[in-house]
């Protein structure tokens, strides 16, 4: 078996001396055999290296690629751990994102504006996720919730009063978010965490229950929505049109006293 120094291993891997020791200090690739106070890399070394590279450009986490290495040597079906993986990594929509010049991006939330507040609003949309920059346009994550904000602007709402309720929503939904992954993580996940190692059949129904909570989350989450929309709307229609009766009531005993 070859026998690489550190910066010989760098060098056959395509990677760089810092990433070697930043793979150890994190437990996925193995110590080197030391000689006096050298270390020397052989062959399984350097084919762990090309794998933790190959699996951090198809975007896996270096948390991932220590469990994947370890389900290798404890002898567990890497399958397993691929499955939970995918289920927890996939996208939570079905939505394609879209692409918007900034010519149009200015025509649809502000033609009237100067320079000065283009480029505030831009930083803004930026910061909410609602475009990234992508070379000479833009890239829209999510293309319905740049129609959202269009109509709430063709409606008649300041740019500056969406961004801000967009902020709020992202913020209530993060929370919302936050609780269902408590839930499951105190009475799922936390199985696997206080067990042995876990196996093929814990790692299954962990990633069931995930795959449950796709659907779950919005079967929830709509109807609280749709109810509190109504109560909300009626109060404030009602409050409106409560108004609207004194004024009018006021108006014709003016009129009868005239």
């Amino acid at each position: 078996m070859a026998g690489y120094r550190i910066d010989e291993l760098a060098r056959a891997a395509g990677t760089t001396v810092r990433n070697v020791r930043a793979y150890q200090d994190r437990g996925l690739l193995p110590p080197p055999r030391l000689e006096g106070r050298v270390g020397f890399y052989d062959d399984s070394h350097l084919a762990r290296l090309r794998l933790i590279g190959n699996l951090l450009a198809r975007g896996y986490s270096s948390l991932i690629i220590k469990d994947l290495l370890a389900a290798w040597e404890t002898g567990r079906d890497v399958g397993d751990v691929l499955g939970l993986e995918k289920v927890l990594t996939d996208p939570w929509s079905d939505e394609l994102p879209g692409t918007a010049t900034l010519d149009e991006l200015v025509e649809t939330f502000g033609p009237d504006r100067d320079q000065a507040q283009i480029a505030a609003d831009l930083e803004r949309a930026v910061q909410l996720g609602f475009v990234e920059p992508d070379g000479d346009h833009f890239r829209v994550p999510s293309p319905r919730l740049l129609h959202v904000g269009a109509e709430l602007v063709a409606a008649g709402i300041p740019l500056d009063a969406v961004f801000d309720i967009a902020r709020q929503i992202r913020d209530d939904c993060d929370v919302i978010a936050g609780r269902f992954v408590d839930l499951v993580h105190e009475h799922v996940f936390s199985r696997l965490e206080d067990g042995p190692v876990p196996g093929g059949e814990e790692l299954a129904e962990v990633a069931e229950v995930v795959r449950r909570m796709r659907p779950l989350v919005k079967m929830v989450v709509d109807p609280f929505i749709a109810r509190a929309m109504e109560t909300r709307v009626q109060a404030a229609l009602g409050e409106q049109l409560e108004t609207l009766s004194d004024h009018l009531t006021r108006a014709s005993a003016a009129a009868s006293e005239e």
